[in-house]
């Protein structure tokens, strides 16, 4: 093969990968609406979430629809329950065929414990999905976290659910980029940690309190990224979505050629 092949070869590797960390956010009202987006959204993203507004409108339907298109789907209904529903609950999404699914982690270890069983068994032979627990909501600011009891700084809260939810035997956790360097830390690199909270540096914050740009979440450890707004209601979703890529593509270059500060 000629160098310049090789170049070529090696820029799509990196652009497959970068795709990959990218979890696009469908916050849209209808299975229409998600369905489009996702078809333009294909080879620009690795992975959909379908969350609690649109789930609310359009149940399973459109998990299996997406998931028979071949797409991935991280589930992202933040079960907190009693152990037992819990158990239940997971269950029949993994039975949908979803690739990611979350629960609370501030719903303690047996309830994370009982998700991570009742997904086993949803999957039956197939893959099981990837339970992660979510720590502090990316919304919440230190006085938000007082307020609900939570005196502690964040950074502190989100750290011991996190290793609480790695004791439990969840595959990861979904926390804000700006404590991904410390869980990285503490839980190692065998640990999946998710970022919502992504903005674009040119973008607005809109209700994320602890935002950071693609670039930064990437340099501090974060293996995917949560990215809705700035991709879904801009005028060419595909075209946000290949730039933001394209951040994801230089973080990574840099943080693998020794560059490793967050």
């Amino acid at each position: 093969m000629t160098s310049g092949n090789s170049a070529v070869a090696s820029s799509s590797v990196a652009r497959a990968r970068g795709a990959e960390k990218l979890i696009v956010a469908l916050d849209v009202p209808d299975s229409d609406a998600a369905l489009l987006l996702a078809d333009q959204l294909r080879g620009h993203a690795g992975v959909f979430k379908v969350g609690l507004e649109l789930f609310s409108a359009q149940g399973p339907a459109l998990v299996r629809e997406l998931v028979q298109r071949g797409a991935r789907v991280f589930l992202d209904l933040k079960l907190h329950d009693i152990p037992n529903t819990v158990r239940a609950a997971a269950r029949e999404l993994a039975r949908l065929g979803v690739s990611l699914m979350t629960v609370h982690a501030s719903g303690g270890r047996a309830m994370m414990q009982a998700a991570v069983e009742g997904a086993r068994a949803g999957a039956g032979a197939g893959e099981t999905p990837l339970v992660l627990g979510v720590t502090a909501l990316t919304s919440l600011a230190e006085g938000d976290l007082a307020e609900i009891g939570w005196h502690e700084p964040s950074e502190a809260v989100v750290l011991r659910l996190a290793s609480l939810a790695q004791a439990a035997g969840l595959g990861g956790v979904v926390a804000s980029p700006r404590e991904a360097a410390s869980i990285r830390r503490n839980c190692g690199t065998g640990f999946t940690i998710v970022t919502p909270g992504i903005r674009p540096a040119d973008a607005s914050r809109d209700d994320q309190a602890r935002a950071s740009t693609p670039e930064a979440a990437i340099r501090a450890g974060a293996d995917f990224l949560v990215i809705g707004r700035p991709i879904t209601q801009a005028a060419d979703p595909a075209a946000a979505a290949g730039a933001i890529v394209n951040q994801i593509e230089a973080a990574l270059a840099t943080w693998q050629s020794g560059d490793r500060s967050a």
